[in-house]
């Protein structure tokens, strides 16, 4: 099936870009193996018009606005396999259909790494999240905690003292890396640094109410921001040999293409940080237009 682009990813950064080529009338295939990064969250927020809705439910009403253009197919199937072709690239899903485009968007974001942290895993999402963008509002002064390693741990909670002031500092053993500034600037806030261990994070329904330390001491907080190790979805990116930034996404110009010709990226793949669905969106409609524009040129001659 030989189609314009195709796009690897179905979360607001490809559904925008589909969204986009199907009102300029190419042909196009979405692929989305539905295993998102926010699947999680509970509530998007900071999206015009959509603050505050489910992410499974943006997705659906995105969807339902691409149905409109019959040149769009979306398919709820993984790809496997990527070669460039003469004129394209082909791609194989995990069902062993193939597929062939002109042009490659990577819209497949990011996978998070949480550290391994007794009772973490059942409070991500829900009272413990990565972004005070997204999650900020609805922690606003509440007695919160910062986990975060000592390169990240400065950064994030003077970022999250923005919405608390109640702030407990968690390095989790790594505070040696915090600068002396960085301490005395924590310490003039009145923001203390915990540079225990941590044992467990206790609660219930997913609710934090206790850190706890490896000397036996504990602290009771009711929620907070933890500090994920980040790494792409795929390794699609590095197999096509697209170059990558300094901070570990993929390099692409004001338009959405990589360094390989005919590749073009969009939403956290590409930005990293900050990881928003509002973004995403506007790389995948950017990365759209890049596309289309390449198209014209070549065909229009």
């Amino acid at each position: 099936m030989r189609m314009e682009c195709a796009i690897i990813g179905g979360g607001p950064a490809g559904l925008s870009a589909a969204l986009v080529l199907g009102r300029a009338r190419r042909k196009v295939v979405l692929f989305d193996d539905k295993q998102p990064r926010n699947a999680v969250t509970a509530h998007t927020h900071g999206f015009l018009t959509r603050d505050g809705v489910k992410p499974e439910e943006l997705r659906r009403l995105a969807r339902q606005d691409i149905r409109k253009y019959p040149s769009v197919e979306l398919e709820s199937r993984r790809v496997t396999g990527i070669m460039p072709i003469r004129g394209g690239f082909r791609l194989q899903a995990d069902d062993g259909k193939v597929y062939e485009a002109r042009k490659l968007l990577l819209a497949t974001g990011l996978k998070e790494r949480l550290p391994d942290l007794r009772g973490l895993q059942g409070m991500y999402g829900k009272s413990l999240f990565s972004c005070p963008y997204c999650d900020g509002w609805e922690l606003r002064d509440k007695p919160l905690v910062v986990i975060a390693d000592g390169d990240q741990a400065f950064t994030l909670s003077r970022l999250i003292y923005q919405w608390s002031r109640d702030l407990v500092v968690c390095t989790n053993g790594s505070a040696s890396r915090l600068a002396p500034e960085e301490l005395r600037l924590l310490h003039r806030k009145g923001i203390p640094v915990v540079n225990q261990r941590i044992t467990e994070l206790a609660g219930e329904k997913g609710q934090l109410r206790t850190v706890r330390f490896a000397d036996g001491s504990s602290v009771k907080r009711a929620g907070g921001f933890v500090s994920p190790y980040w790494r792409h979805a795929t390794q699609f990116a590095e197999q096509l040999g697209c170059r990558l930034s300094a901070s570990g996404g993929i390099e692409t110009d004001s338009l959405g293409r990589t360094s390989v010709s005919g590749v073009y990226a969009a939403g956290d793949a590409s930005v990293i940080s900050p990881a928003q669905a509002a973004i995403a969106a506007g790389e995948g409609s950017r990365a759209a237009i890049g596309i289309n524009t390449d198209l014209v040129r070549e065909d229009f001659g």
